[in-house]
């Protein structure tokens, strides 16, 4: 007979709306808000037109932002004196996870009284929020970050050198609307470091300590679904592998909101800030050293028995004669689709030390499967040089 399942909590939007053609329902959900909406958008405002138009059908035209890269500490507050200005009543994200993150952070900040630092980790105080964050709706254009389910935003401080998370359960967008048609046509460069990032997001979840039935049960699918679409998307287009991936972003940002993460993270938490290279990339670069790492240190059978699990997953997907190649293989593999090393992305063996003695501190190293040491974490760094 099945044994007891150990309690766990789980943290979703309040509704996902998922499959080619979601994107229509933004009207109907935007019809409910009760004011001046906030669009934060990518830097080319042209390619989200039509959420203006969707906002406009309902009388609303909303207040713009654009977003170009990745959020930091002064475009936050920059944006945020732009948002409160318009007093919003709700926030409509439609981008990248870097466009949806900086949503999130408004979302959560518009209504706050202190500073933008009383409530960022690690840099900053790490304040609870004092009111709940404006309704918002998030739809995602690439496939990777997962951020639309998440419940926090990441934001790089450049005097820090440091990407933190403003968190609260209570950023978690009240609606996701994944329309896997958005992604269409990414480039390869693009769909390559987010496809990455969504393996990445569905196989640490997986192995982690925190792993719970309902994340398992997303991930366990999840996982042979990215490492076969990702490859076919890598060969030409193809409007099936899109919705797979779309589909395996969204289950890994559940996962990780409701599991953990690992080592991939912990690290690419510090490198992102130091090397300001994009996250899908320094996760993709880590994933393969980290897991032979993990399978070097793991001790603990039923640890090992999922980590055994994950390197078959990945040697069928790649050709790997023995799953303990699997980790040498997926590294060969997204080395020939072009993705760079770390020291391509700008990390110098002189910040080894000090990247992997940060990372030892980051909140997602703690559920890693395996203790890792700074020699352990430095060695991981020289070999995705």
């Amino acid at each position: 007979m099945p044994g007891a399942i150990a309690p766990f909590s789980l943290m979703c939007p309040g509704r996902i709306h998922f499959g080619r053609g979601a994107a229509a329902r933004l009207s109907e959900v935007a019809a409910g808000f009760g004011g001046p909406v906030l669009l934060v958008q990518g830097a080319t405002p042209a390619r989200t037109a039509w959420a203006d138009e969707a906002l406009a059908a309902t009388g609303r035209a909303p207040i713009r932002i654009s977003v170009s890269g990745e959020p930091t500490l002064p475009a936050l507050e920059t944006a945020l004196a732009t948002a409160r200005a318009g007093a919003p009543r709700a926030v409509v994200a439609v981008g990248g996870g870097a466009v949806v993150d900086m949503a999130k952070a408004l979302a959560a900040l518009v209504p706050a009284t202190g500073a933008v630092l009383d409530h960022l980790e690690v840099v900053g105080r790490g304040r609870p929020l004092e009111h709940d964050p404006l309704p918002m709706v998030a739809l995602p254009t690439t496939a990777g970050t997962g951020a639309e389910v998440t419940k926090n935003a990441v934001i790089g401080v450049p005097e820090a050198r440091r990407k933190v998370s403003l968190r609260d359960a209570r950023m978690i967008p009240e609606v996701a609307i994944v329309d896997p048609a958005l992604t269409d046509g990414l480039p390869d460069a693009q769909t390559l470091a987010g496809g990455l990032d969504a393996l990445t997001q569905v196989i640490e979840p997986y192995l982690c300590t925190r792993a719970n039935p309902a994340t398992d049960a997303l991930c366990r699918a999840a996982i042979p679904a990215g490492l076969s679409a990702l490859p076919a998307l890598m060969r030409g287009e193809d409007p099936g592998q899109r919705d797979q991936m779309a589909w395996v972003s969204l289950c890994g940002g559940i996962a990780l909101a409701n599991a953990g993460l690992g080592a991939v993270h912990g690290l690419a938490g510090v490198l992102g800030g130091v090397t300001g290279a994009p996250h899908g990339a320094l996760c993709g670069a880590l994933l393969p050293h980290v897991l032979r790492m993990n399978a070097a240190r793991v001790t603990d059978p039923a640890a090992r028995a999922r980590l055994d699990e994950v390197l078959a997953m990945i040697a069928a997907a790649f050709g790997a004669a023995t799953p303990q190649e699997a980790p040498a293989r997926l590294a060969e593999w997204a080395k020939a689709q072009g993705l760079p090393g770390l020291s391509d992305m700008g990390l110098t063996t002189a910040r080894h030390a000090d990247v992997a003695e940060a990372a030892q501190a980051s909140s997602a190293m703690k559920p890693n499967p395996a203790a890792l040491s700074p020699a352990d974490l430095t060695e991981i760094l020289r070999a995705a040089a």
